[in-house]
């Protein structure tokens, strides 16, 4: 019951900090952008056209020499590939055959477990014959 108010109180302060929209309004002597830009330089429109052919020529280049070096790249690792399966197939075939699968070892696992406990559980018993009962 008294959380109720604080949490109120704690909630008030939210919409006092959220931000309200600015409409700007636009001057009416401002200049308004036309849609043609003005006439520029004849020689800057040629260094332009200059620059960005000379930019997608220098962007090209690296392209193919990376795709030629990734092709190298990828051969190389492909025959490295082919090599280390070739030596696994080898070492799997030199390997002797197991002698209990995973399923075995953990079923002899767990009997060794149970025989364990069952031989602690007889020689902490002692010599004891006798009933011994827990309610007096």
């Amino acid at each position: 019951m008294r959380r109720l108010p604080l949490l109120a109180c704690l909630a008030l302060p939210l919409p006092a900090l959220a931000e309200e929209p600015v409409m700007v309004q636009p001057a009416q002597g401002a200049v308004q952008p036309t849609a043609q830009p003005p006439a520029a330089n004849p020689e800057l429109e040629q260094r332009l056209a200059d620059s960005e052919r000379q930019r997608t020529e220098l962007a090209a280049q690296p392209a193919q020499q990376d795709n030629s070096q990734d092709e190298a790249r990828i051969a190389r690792l492909t025959q490295e590939n082919q090599r280390l399966k070739l030596q696994l197939r080898e070492a799997q075939a030199n390997q002797p055959p197991r002698l209990l699968t995973e399923q075995q070892t953990w079923y002899v696992t767990g009997a060794g477990t149970a025989l364990l406990a069952f031989i602690l559980g007889m020689l902490s018993r002692g010599r004891r014959r006798s009933r011994r009962e827990w309610i007096n």
